[in-house]
């Protein structure tokens, strides 16, 4: 255990052997920090909060502050992290609103520099979390999501699993599993292939999901009928995750964006032969 001698270490946190804190950190009571966790300058711990093995929080970061809601309670749950995660710099976690209730990072997530994980959140595993990613309270994050940098997502909104949600979306609905967002937009664009590929997924189940996501997006059919296909003919494979993640849904889904009906283009005016340009109509095409 090394402790620097500038940081400010409660006698009743449990710090287990290999921890590393830098100075100026600050530990209180009622803290856990696992074996093998490197705390740098200027963290601070707050009460009520577990750190698994392996975790490496950054500068400045704020694990266990109190929640940001008017009925925050004096007594309120804890904060859990799991392992080998990284909390980059001025990252700040809130413990949730009941004494019975956690805030979970789960294992191997990125939280990269100022991103806020509200009161009542859940990270799943091998998340990445970017700069200034911002989420509100009884947000769930399913495993291997990917939010961009400043997106910003809504209370009570879900992430399924391998989203990629795009720069400075704002999402105010749950973002289905596999399916890229927009960040221009913050609309549905089609599936994660890139994410898809980089976590091992086959051609075939590329294609099963692909299937799906045509029944929910491209169908037409009514959101009952959508879910009787999927029971129906996506009951395995990984498309098989829609359906449940579809039936649990309280905000509904965040809807795909299209190409406009109609597009403007303007034609190249040619010079005539003295030299000047004639007025010309624009033309108005449909897009496909």
């Amino acid at each position: 255990m090394s402790i620097h001698p500038l940081a400010l270490v409660s006698p009743r946190a449990e710090i287990d052997s290999g921890v590393e804190i830098g100075p100026f950190c600050i530990i209180e009571d009622d803290t856990r920090i696992g074996p093998g966790c490197i705390l740098e300058n200027r963290v601070t711990i707050k009460s009520g909060v577990t750190l698994g093995p392996n975790n490496r929080v950054c500068e400045g970061a704020v694990l266990g502050g109190f929640p940001q809601h008017v009925h925050w309670s004096e007594a309120p749950g804890r904060v859990v992290v799991g392992a080998n995660n990284t909390i980059r710099e001025n990252v700040t976690v809130h413990r949730p609103l009941k004494p019975d209730r956690q805030t979970v990072i789960g294992d191997h997530n990125l939280l990269m520099v100022g991103a806020h994980v509200a009161h009542d959140c859940t990270i799943g595993n091998h998340c990445i979390i970017t700069n200034n990613v911002l989420l509100a309270g009884h947000v769930t994050v399913a495993d291997r999501a990917y939010l961009s940098g400043a997106a910003a997502v809504h209370q009570f909104c879900r992430i399924g699993t391998l989203a990629m949600v795009g720069g400075q979306a704002h999402i105010t609905r749950d973002v289905p599993p596999y399916v890229t967002i927009d960040g221009l937009s913050s609309l549905v664009v089609g599936i994660n292939q890139v994410g898809l590929r980089r976590a091992g997924y086959s051609t075939v189940q590329v294609a099963q999901l692909k299937a799906a996501y045509r029944v929910i997006y491209r169908s037409g059919l009514p959101w009952r009928e959508i879910l009787e296909v999927l029971r129906s003919e996506f009951a395995d494979g990984p498309a098989a995750e829609y359906l449940p993640f579809l039936e649990a849904t309280t905000r509904g889904i965040v809807t795909e964006r299209r190409g406009p009906p109609q597009a403007t283009i303007k034609l190249r005016v040619e010079a005539d032969a003295e030299g000047e340009t004639a007025a010309r109509p624009e033309l108005r095409v449909k897009c496909a």
